[in-house]
């Protein structure tokens, strides 16, 4: 299957990504070799399904392409050590740098702050992404099957679990579902957010919800406001959720994860 006939934000991100990657590429090359520190992918994958509910995914993200800027003082270290310190299961960091103002030296500097797994929020096109992701410190990658054919999909699944990387493939249909497990996911993420146009609808979430296997794990993403929101996924079988907007817009984005915590459990 060929996703370039597709039109939308997603391939223009995606023509951008390449682009950026093939420069990285020739002026810093990488191998494996310059791993100093082992990707902990069966950590990432622990904490979202047996750390304490509700298992949060919680995103460093300086810019989004339907809001524009999300926080001026933006600081992914600190932003990242206050959402660890709140109880999240994990922290995502954007590296996309064109349309999310996110840069790679950001994990690197969430992975310096904190010891909770890390997950690589980006577009993900190139075997050099992956092993760039396990040298900044990431225990996680994205692959976004809707910026992929079936090969790429595959080979970059099994990029990642050869070096110790798990993957959270995202979906946003039940054909892209389909193709998520049919390459191997045993994380999947169903983005509410459809990310050639930018809307959201959380019954996308809902309706798919069904579909997953019960041995794979369900991440819920996008468009997530509040502790009702939740228990809602939870319900339907989600296992953790990503929350990124509705946390870093907040005037301190930790104290806005450990609010939404209590509120789960009241």
């Amino acid at each position: 299957m060929n996703v370039t006939g597709s039109t939308g934000l997603l391939d223009t991100i995606v023509a951008a990504t390449r682009a950026s990657v093939a420069c990285r590429e020739r002026s810093h090359p990488l191998t494996s070799s310059d791993i100093s520190r082992q990707p902990n992918g069966a950590g990432f994958l622990e904490a979202l399904s047996s750390s304490a509910a509700p298992r949060i995914i919680a995103e460093c993200k300086r810019r989004s392409p339907s809001r524009g800027i999300l926080r001026k003082a933006y600081d992914a270290a600190a932003h990242a050590r206050a959402y660890a310190d709140a109880g999240a299961a994990a922290v995502s960091v954007l590296t996309e740098p064109t349309f999310f103002d996110g840069d790679p030296r950001h994990l690197a500097a969430a992975r310096d702050a904190i010891s909770i797994p890390i997950l690589r929020k980006d577009f993900i096109v190139s075997g050099y992404q992956v092993i760039e992701a396990a040298v900044l410190g990431a225990d996680a990658i994205l692959l976004i099957v809707g910026a992929l054919d079936d090969d790429d999909l595959r080979d970059l699944h099994r990029a990642a679990d050869a070096l110790g990387l798990a993957a959270l493939v995202e979906v946003h249909d039940e054909i892209e579902l389909d193709r998520a497990l049919a390459a191997g996911a045993r994380i999947v993420g169903v983005n509410s957010r459809n990310l050639r146009t930018l809307s959201v609808d959380l019954g996308v979430t809902e309706r798919l919800a069904a579909r997953i296997p019960d041995d794979v794990v369900a991440v819920a993403e996008s468009g997530i406001r509040s502790a009702d929101d939740l228990r809602r996924l939870a319900d339907r079988g989600y296992d953790a959720f990503l929350i990124g907007e509705r946390l870093i817009v907040e005037p301190d984005p930790g104290a806005a994860l450990r609010a939404l915590r209590s509120a789960w459990s009241a």
